[in-house]
């Protein structure tokens, strides 16, 4: 599918999708005929406790007491009676669609019970159950022997899941209409979520468990898609999403006393443009096949640049004032299909023309460039060290304030570096960690802000590498282009029927499930990892820098360029939904009949929201992984990453194109001269779309930065740093050696110790063999003295 027909898409990206298509993702269509399972359970309990009344005309009193007596039906011994109550209460939150006429009226209700099962202490018994369905070792070992697992195989977890996970979901989402009562119920049950209670750790490591447990092979059956998406909301209601982060750090720049962030990088995004994508060699070859044969010798004539790539419509300061045409488009030209020539933006040939002005696209929008430039304080050292050498011949180390010798430029651009220097909170925690490891006993024990993020590092930290690859293994399994191995896991465990499909439509209708569970794993995984790395970055730069480096080491650079080395396009407009199917669409209206045609059809919707977030939260993470790194940096060059990323450009969404161009600025200085020059249109959107560093030398690769012979040092000192961090910080035994040391030989001898219970049987014995039996060698205690 070319760049030239792809229209800009109408895509807003934030925390998740709408609260309907959120609710929807929670079942697979295998799954719909639970539904009306979970309707008939309910209803028979409900007729012969409150008989002919409906949910929907009982007043609260009245809701409570049978919920209540429902909570009660969870104690029972028996398996079968068990699952049939908590049939019934995923149907009150569900949102007791058969008394409904309308999708508003269900998504009402689904929130109206859920607020009323939590306060009722309905999670603390399911987080019971779930934790008894975790380790019924039965379940694992029948799943084990199947040759195939189905759904079957996971009916109490899933639907212990999907309860919990409408819980998290109704309650998570703040509406205005919402009565105070239930704002506390919202605060209560975020900080149980993130603050453990009953348990020794947050309810989020639990979910991080199940994953390792199902990865490792012990627990095939687990329904992971639930699994995963009940994980991501339960990180995004107990840390926060984008806009509670940005507020997060600002606040924690006042009270660092930091100068304010230059701008909010959310608004930035959302106001930005889409560019027009490069085009390929083959769409070159193409419209030049369609051209007529010209007659006579050829002429080079200029082409219009219309400015779509320019996001700001900003005239170039290095252009000439009289010609309206580029030196390098004449150059392209020459040059052929090497050129990276956009026929989007040339779609005008002119003949020459007198040198004057050509006519600018009458749009206006607002001058500059999008983003504020920053400086970093190690910038400005690099500049007054190579300024001191050139000028002085000697340097002075880190001191920026000395310019004595130095010319009046030298004094100005000094000056303006200043301006724009920018010190980040993980600056400030990089200098404090170093003097927390200089100073240990003078600077006494750190403060440490009990936070959610603090809580969950902790819990995470001595399994986190396991949780880093479990995630990633399944990322990899259901990434579409993944070849099915042997030797890889069965993601499809919650998806695939107890009967296989017979019938053509029944075939496409299962293909179509199967894609979109991928779609929704793939999606539910790349979010939360973000979320992982933001927090933990804003939290503690090292925390952050652990989960990167165990992501980076169980090879997830390579998996998301891996991901990107498809037709992206094809993926974002892919068309794996049925929307009459879809939660709760199918709960209150008549199902139409499905025909393969319908099927094949889809929706028409211009993309899937699902995927185009997924892409763009992978970037977003391969951009955190490799940012300031080097090493890290050198390996999507040896990926060949260049390529994948140019194709990811032909999707016309501004914060896509963003950190694509973003992780092609990152890597140009090391694509060589001839890369530079023939991708001269994507080194221009570059530099309208992403942040300016004033002396950073991304275009022409003579950066003192760059040096090959360093990468393994970088990783190196990088881990040594962090293993410094967990050390000090949460390995506490080690604290011992600042102890005191006991002299008196009298006090050290009366010291009860404790001994083993059998010592007393085999004292003899010990006497004999390490006492009695060893010579007393005097003379080496004379020559320790």
């Amino acid at each position: 599918q070319g760049s030239v027909d792809c229209p800009s898409l109408e895509f807003e990206y934030g925390d998740a999708d709408g609260h309907g298509a959120e609710l929807a993702e929670l079942y697979s269509y295998t799954e719909e005929p639970e539904l009306s399972h979970n309707r008939r359970c309910f209803e028979e309990d409900f007729h012969t406790q409150v008989p002919g009344r409906r949910w929907l005309e009982l007043d609260g009193a009245q809701q409570k007491a049978y919920v209540m007596r429902l909570l009660d039906g969870l104690e029972v011994v028996s398996r079968d009676k068990r699952l049939q109550v908590a049939r019934a209460i995923l149907y009150l939150a569900q949102g007791v669609f058969g008394d409904c006429d309308n999708e508003g009226d269900v998504l009402h209700w689904a929130r109206h019970n859920s607020f009323l099962l939590y306060q009722l202490g309905t999670f603390s018994a399911f987080l019971e159950l779930l934790n008894m369905e975790i380790e019924n070792s039965q379940a694992c070992s029948s799943a084990l022997r199947k040759p195939a697992i189905s759904l079957a195989d996971s009916t109490e977890l899933r639907v212990l899941l999907s309860v919990m996970y409408l819980m998290v979901e109704n309650i998570r989402v703040e509406q205005e209409t919402d009565p105070p009562e239930w704002k506390t119920c919202r605060e209560t049950f975020r900080m149980e979520l993130s603050f453990p209670v009953h348990s020794e750790e947050p309810f989020a490591l639990l979910l991080f468990t199940m994953v390792t447990k199902f990865c490792s092979g012990h627990a095939p059956h687990f329904p992971m898609k639930k699994v995963l998406l009940l994980l991501w909301k339960v990180l995004l209601f107990t840390l926060g999403g984008f806009e509670a982060l940005q507020a997060l750090k600002v606040r924690r720049r006042e009270e660092l006393g930091l100068p304010p962030l230059p701008e909010d990088s959310i608004q930035v995004v959302r106001g930005m443009r889409a560019a027009s994508p490069p085009t390929y060699a083959i769409e070159l070859v193409e419209q030049q096949q369609q051209q007529p044969p010209k007659r006579g010798h050829r002429s080079r004539r200029p082409l219009m640049k219309q400015d779509s790539l320019d996001i700001y419509n900003e005239r170039d300061p290095f252009k000439s004032d009289e010609g309206g045409v580029d030196e390098e488009e004449n150059d392209d030209v020459d040059s052929g299909i090497e050129g990276e020539l956009d026929l989007m933006e040339r779609d005008t040939i002119i003949p020459s023309m007198p040198a004057q002005r050509l006519p600018i696209e009458r749009v206006s929008f607002p001058k500059g460039l999008p983003w504020a430039p920053k400086v970093r304080q190690k910038d400005i050292e690099h500049f007054l060290e190579a300024s001191r050498n050139k000028f002085i011949g000697f340097t002075l180390g880190q001191d920026t304030e000395t310019l004595i010798g130095l010319p009046r430029p030298i004094h100005e651009s000094v000056k303006t570096l200043k301006q724009h220097k920018y010190v980040s909170i993980s600056d400030v925690q990089i200098k404090n960690e170093e003097e927390l490891e200089k100073c240990p006993m003078s600077l006494g024990e750190e403060e440490i802000q009990e936070t959610p993020c603090e809580v969950l590092y902790r819990a995470m930290l001595y399994n986190l590498p396991q949780y880093m690859i479990a995630l990633l293994k399944i990322l990899l399994a259901a990434a579409p282009t993944s070849k099915a191995k042997t030797d890889s896991i069965n993601i499809l465990a919650d998806v695939l029927p107890e009967e296989m499909p017979i019938t053509v439509l029944q075939s496409m209708k299962l293909g179509i499930d199967v894609n979109r569970h991928k779609e929704i794993i793939v999606k539910s995984i790349s979010a939360l990892l973000l979320l992982l790395l933001k927090h933990f970055k804003l939290n503690h730069i090292y925390q952050f820098e652990y989960v990167s480096q165990h992501l980076v080491f169980a090879n997830c650079i390579p998996l998301i360029l891996k991901f990107f080395n498809q037709n992206i396009m094809s993926y974002i407009t892919a068309k794996n939904s049925i929307s009459a199917l879809d939660y709760p669409h199918c709960t209150v209206c008549d199902l139409p009949e499905l025909t393969a045609e319908s099927l094949e059809a889809g929706d028409n919707n211009q993309f899937c929201w699902r995927n185009l977030f997924s892409c763009i939260n992978l970037l977003r993470i391969l951009n955190k992984l490799t940012k300031w790194k080097h090493s890290r940096t050198m390996m999507l060059v040896v990926f060949k990453s260049a390529p994948i990323l140019k194709r990811a450009l032909k999707v016309k969404q501004a914060m896509m194109q963003l950190y694509v161009l973003k992780l092609l600025k990152i890597q140009t200085k090391y694509l060589g001269r001839q890369w530079r020059k023939s991708n001269m249109k994507t080194m221009s959107a570059i530099y309208q779309k992403v942040r300016h560093r004033m002396n950073d030398d991304w275009a022409y690769g003579n950066d003192i930065d760059a040096r090959p012979w360093d990468f393994q040092a970088e990783e190196c000192t990088l881990r040594a740093n962090i293993e410094a961090f967990n050390s000090r910080r949460y390995d506490k035994p080690q604290d011992s050696e600042f102890a005191p040391v006991d002299n008196c030989l009298q006090s050290v001898l009366g010291q009860r110790l404790e001994l083993p219970e059998d010592f007393h049987y085999s004292y003899e014995l010990w006497l004999e063999r390490e006492v009695f039996s060893q010579p007393i060698r005097w003379e080496e205690l004379l020559h320790c003295q």
